[in-house]
């Protein structure tokens, strides 16, 4: 057996760090595209209050114990960016990282989220434009999707946030990149969700754990389109509202799905076929 050879038959050791993920779809997905590929990966969940270390200590612990990789959630996004270098200038500006890869010259962070969300929409609409977006929550995710809207051709964002200086400074990053695109802040849903043609939730509300929507019914009637980041479970209430509705949906499970498939290329040096890898997913566990 060559060196190579006994390399590729090594397990692979991910993670994922993150609060609330003990339903995490993600380890699934990671060993499921490394069988289809002839690797062997063990994808760990790690949850710091689980642990009893706080998060700077889970990600060193990792690293210590060989980690290829560790993908990054909510509420960690940004607050891994000062432990690494970026890279990509797109990720720096936008200043949240979801995938890390450990190296000799140190760990890199990555955001397959913001491709991850490229990918989906484009996947969901076609080549429709984004239009006037009300966007909730200004997190880690959020700003992914923002820059992403951006790509796509994004005309005005409404960004709604209780953290207003959290807003701000996203507001703030997204002119700088787009000086012609129109950035408001505001407080209130309502105020963000009219005549607005997309509406996004990039909070966890709807998630398991935190139950109800960030955007009521009555306020999606004029809107074309909606997407939500959460994707446990798929079938949220801001998703559900916005079907019967009648608006275009893309659910977070696309998210999922692409910014699994990217971190995979990211970690191993390789491509996974999409259909092959979407087609297993939906065999039972």
């Amino acid at each position: 057996m060559s060196q190579a050879d006994e390399i590729e038959t090594q397990t692979i050791r991910l993670g994922l760090i993150g609060d609330n993920i003990a339903r995490s779809q993600s380890p699934r997905l990671h060993e499921l595209a490394g069988r289809l590929t002839g690797l062997t990966v063990r994808y760990d969940r790690l949850i710091p209050r689980d642990i009893g270390r706080d998060f700077e200590t889970v990600f060193a612990d990792a690293r210590d114990a060989g980690y290829r990789g560790l993908n990054i959630t909510y509420p960690y996004k940004e607050r891994v960016v000062p432990l690494l270098e970026m890279p990509d200038a797109r990720v720096r500006a936008l200043g949240a990282v979801n995938t890390v890869v450990f190296g000799p010259e140190g760990p890199k962070g990555y955001n397959t989220d913001w491709s991850g969300f490229i990918a989906g929409y484009t996947r969901a609409f076609g080549v429709r434009s984004p239009g006037a977006v009300c966007m909730v929550g200004a997190g880690g995710v959020g700003k992914a999707v923002a820059f992403g809207l951006l790509a796509l051709g994004l005309t005005d964002l409404r960004l709604v946030e209780r953290d207003l200086d959290k807003a701000g400074t996203l507001a703030a990053a997204l002119r700088q990149a787009a000086p012609d695109i129109a950035v408001s802040v505001t407080a209130d849903v309502a105020e963000g969700a009219s005549g607005a043609a997309g509406l996004v939730n990039c909070t966890p509300v709807g998630m398991v754990g935190y139950e109800g929507t960030p955007v009521p019914r009555k306020l999606m009637q004029s809107a074309e389109w909606a997407f939500d980041a959460v994707y446990t479970p798929v079938d949220t209430t801001f998703m559900t509202d916005a079907a019967a509705e009648g608006l275009a949906i893309m659910s977070g499970h696309e998210l999922y799905f692409y910014q699994g498939l990217h971190a995979y290329g990211i970690f191993h040096g390789r491509s996974i076929g999409e259909e092959l890898l979407r087609s297993a997913l939906k065999e039972p566990a």
